[in-house]
């Protein structure tokens, strides 16, 4: 009987260990063996709470300011490069943080919450260097991403990725951008247009076609240059004046016979648009976590002011038709971000993300652009004032319909990786 008792007590003492390993933060060794769970790891709360608490205290200040001004955010970049909140993908090879795309996405949520015009200054870094990680050697790593890290900068370097013409946004195969070889450099002409951080990049990743015959397909057709910003020929144009995000500095950038030695191609002459594309597939779950960041700050802003308002004796909570929208809200968000940290879990895994990372671009910019209309309604005529942070929040959210593929193009992806599916 003893015996008995003894290999029961084993057992149950063995169920509660695994018991106390589910329930608990320890549940992250689990996970790494390929267990489904929700838990952050302490670096990644520290992170997160780090980037809120900036958030709050730096950024949601100054958003107003920035917006009106359209001045280029120095000090908060400065303050988040400080911080470690920039750049956190470089490989710690280069002197990087070396952070997952996951962790990353956690960061961005954070800081675009407080203001999705900075954040997006920010975070428009990792696009432009995405390119270069992806496939970039260990020389032009050493180069180019290096630089971006180095303590002690008066102001942080920043970088840019461009791809967008004036007559080529979502075709990206139309892009008239050419870059002809002669000798050991190649001669790079065109425009580029609507370059976030195009005024202040110290490089720039460039698409141009290096084929000229119009049969060529798109996966040939192109090559991606690393082109310095400082380059005889390079031309910046105007910053625009854009409907919102307004601290994000956006402009054309023309290059006139601008000379870009050949150890400046990534990967190899006619790779530019896989690589262009590939990069996508790292991006956009941060800017999914952009949109949802912006998404969680219009609900916060709207549920804050509906249990402090009355209309017809009650709180305007207490009303169906509000309380049945901040419920709308709540399920977007909650959506929203289930489907950019599943897509940032998939790359970070190594793994194809194409379909999840569209899926959590255009569900997170949909849900940004609902959660804020709703907001601005819910705050009625209040909503449609400057003095209220909600029509702020409605004029940053389209863009995340816009860039970095369009919702259209998102569909577009998503239906053809459907039915492309073996």
């Amino acid at each position: 009987m003893l015996a008995i008792r003894s290999k029961l007590a084993n057992k149950l003492g063995a169920i509660n260990v695994a018991k106390k390993a589910f329930f608990s933060s320890e549940i992250d060794h689990l996970s790494a063996n390929g267990g489904f769970n929700f838990e952050l790891t302490e670096d990644q709360k520290e992170y997160q709470q780090l980037s809120r608490k900036f958030a709050v205290e730096e950024i949601i200040p100054r958003a107003a300011h920035y917006d009106k001004t359209g001045e280029y955010p120095w000090d908060l970049i400065k303050k988040a490069f400080d911080l470690g909140l920039m750049n956190t993908h470089i490989p710690q090879k280069y002197g990087g943080l070396g952070l997952s795309n996951f962790d990353g996405c956690l960061i961005t949520e954070e800081l675009a919450y407080g203001c999705t015009g900075v954040s997006t200054a920010i975070e428009a870094n990792s696009l432009g260097q995405a390119p270069v990680i992806l496939a970039g050697n260990d020389e032009q790593k050493k180069k180019y991403l290096s630089r971006m890290v180095e303590p002690g900068q008066e102001k942080p370097l920043m970088s840019a990725y461009c791809v967008t013409e004036p007559v080529a946004g979502s075709d990206v195969a139309g892009i008239k951008t050419r870059a002809e070889k002669k000798g050991d450099e190649y001669v790079l002409n065109g425009q580029k247009m609507w370059i976030t951080n195009g005024g202040y990049a110290n490089w720039y990743f460039v698409l141009a076609r290096t084929n000229s015959d119009p049969k060529c397909p798109a996966s040939k057709a192109f090559t991606g240059f690393i082109v310095e910003a400082d380059s005889k020929g390079v031309i910046k144009g105007r910053k625009e004046w854009n409907m919102g995000q307004r601290a994000s500095d956006t402009r054309g950038i023309t290059f006139e016979d601008v000379r870009v030695p050949k150890e400046n191609v990534l990967g190899a002459e006619g790779a530019g648009f896989k690589i262009a594309m590939g990069a996508f597939d790292l991006t956009r779950p941060p800017v999914a976590a952009g949109a949802v960041g912006l998404a969680r700050r219009a609900f916060e802003e709207a549920k804050k002011y509906a249990v402090e308002r009355k209309t017809m004796g009650k709180l305007i909570a207490e009303h169906q038709a509000v309380a049945f929208l901040l419920a709308e809200m709540a399920i977007g968000i909650e959506s929203a971000r289930l489907c950019y940290q599943k897509a940032a879990w998939q790359i970070d895994r190594g793994e194809r993300n194409t379909y999840l990372a569209s899926i959590a671009k255009a569900l997170g910019g949909d849900v940004a652009n609902k959660c804020a209309t709703d907001a601005v309604q819910i705050f009625g005529g209040n909503g449609f004032n400057t003095e209220y942070p909600v029509e702020k929040l409605m004029r940053d959210a389209k863009i995340y319909q816009i860039y970095e593929g369009t919702a259209q193009i998102q569909r577009l992806i998503i239906s053809r990786e459907l039915l492309s599916a073996k």
